[in-house]
């Protein structure tokens, strides 16, 4: 006999008036006199099971009582329409094989404490609402990688164990690589990347990233996702067009695949909906002018009503600042050229004005920021050499990226997308720890 149901919860529909056989999990339970109510879940879904004692036997009927929350089972009945369930559809129960009863489950209905969840994340990942924050960041995955793919972009995976910096020394994660010294867990897979641009054009890398940050805000992890396209023969421009077609193609997906799960989440998702190219384009220093003007006047910002601070031109902006210039606008806008300083050393810089590079920050509405980053890259050798040493870098750790701009060297542009914080802002969820399984944070390795 297989272990297999004859169909799933998210495909029930397909079945009214046949029985079937399901299998999964006590989701939730409740009795009243001879009826037993079990809302079973089998990761496709949740449906009802309604077990009446005069139609099964009485072992079945003590089998439905005995079942906790979170018991595994494999339920058997006929498929009901019925408006008022939640999924349309129930189950008249006619078998119950209990596959384990489950001790008492430390998650219960009532409110528990961020840190208590967080300590049970293993388990914290069954309720609903993390259940469909994770399918959304799924689609968004595989949104993200079906766009790159069906515009001829080539998956080329990088290293997560690399031998030098990609962006800063001071956030990088050492370890003894045997006899050859240190190495650093991959801030990015840009350098690397540009390497497959030069044989194939357009490609992208996709997998995990560490940055060892000081930080505790809500839109920071310690490891995360990103996925890096790179294009050759492409501008700051071309860049641009790229990000706000895939940005857009990612929103719509979502809101036509997972609306489901967005309304599990009370998503509002009016906003998503203007999420259409083309998004608007500010310059860096207008936006310096925009927030100095706004913080001359008092001006506050959401969710903290916490006056909007001023910013001297080359400094970076920050939470705030990002919160208060997305909100001008009704879908994600680029924020272009920024000054060199605060930037990485591969940036090209702006024809006339050295003090700001080709680069942009796409950043979400609704106070959720940055969610891409990507900058036209240098192309010069000797300019690229000469930023490194600026940078305080060692030039020969950097030969094989140098060699990149002595073979066959052409502009090229990319960037890059954290999956967790593009999953936050299109669920609508505040802390970016809720958007992957297992988060990683300053005080957090466990579980």
């Amino acid at each position: 006999m297989t272990l297999l149901p004859t169909t799933y919860i998210n495909q029930i529909g397909q079945h009214v008036g046949a029985t079937v056989t399901l299998a999964g999990w006590v989701y939730n339970k409740t009795e009243k006199g001879k009826l037993v109510f079990i809302q079973l879940r089998d990761g496709t879904g949740t449906i009802q099971c309604v077990v009446f004692r005069k139609n099964v036997s009485e072992e079945v009927f003590a089998a439905a009582k005995s079942l906790t929350q979170e018991s595994s089972v494999r339920i058997t009945g006929g498929v009901r329409a019925d408006e008022r369930a939640p999924s349309g559809y129930e189950i008249d129960v006619t078998a119950v094989e209990p596959v384990h009863v489950a001790e008492e489950y430390p998650i219960t209905p009532k409110e528990h404490g961020t840190e208590f969840l967080m300590e049970h994340r293993h388990l914290h990942v069954r309720s609903a609402k993390q259940h469909a924050l994770l399918r959304i960041r799924a689609e968004v995955i595989a949104a993200a990688e079906g766009f790159l793919n069906d515009n001829d972009f080539i998956r080329y995976d990088t290293p997560i164990l690399t031998p030098v910096a990609a962006e800063g020394t001071t956030n990088l994660f050492a370890t003894q690589y045997f006899d050859l010294g240190t190495a650093y867990l991959a801030q990015t897979g840009q350098l690397y990347v540009e390497s497959g641009m030069m044989s194939f054009g357009k490609v992208y890398c996709f997998g995990p990233t560490f940055r060892a940050e000081q930080s505790k805000t809500r839109r920071h992890l310690t490891e995360f996702w990103m996925i890096e396209p790179e294009m050759a023969f492409a501008d700051q421009d071309d860049n641009m067009v790229l990000q706000e077609n895939f940005v857009s193609a990612i929103v719509q997906r979502v809101l036509a695949r997972r609306s489901a799960d967005l309304a599990t989440l009370d998503r509002d998702v009016t906003a998503l909906a203007n999420v259409k190219p083309p998004f608007p384009r500010i310059s860096y220093d207008e936006a310096v002018e925009r927030i100095n003007a706004a913080a001359a006047t008092g001006t506050t910002v959401q969710p903290d009503d916490k006056p909007l601070p001023a910013i001297m031109w080359g400094e970076d902006f920050g939470s705030p600042h990002e919160t208060f210039l997305a909100a001008q606008f009704d879908r994600p806008v680029f924020v272009v050229n920024y000054p060199t300083a605060v930037k990485a050393f591969y940036m090209q810089p702006v024809d006339g004005r050295p003090e700001v590079v080709h680069c942009a920050d796409l950043l979400a509405p609704e106070g959720y920021g940055e969610i891409i980053g990507g900058s036209q890259r240098i192309h010069d050798m000797q300019l690229l050499e000469a930023r490194i040493r600026e940078h305080g870098l060692n030039p020969e750790h950097y030969r094989w990226y140098l060699d990149l701009r002595r073979y066959g060297t052409v502009p090229h542009s990319g960037f890059g997308m954290g999956i967790e914080r593009c999953t936050a802002w299109i669920a609508g969820t505040h802390h970016i720890r809720d958007t992957i399984a297992f988060p990683r944070q300053l005080y957090r390795i466990y579980p």
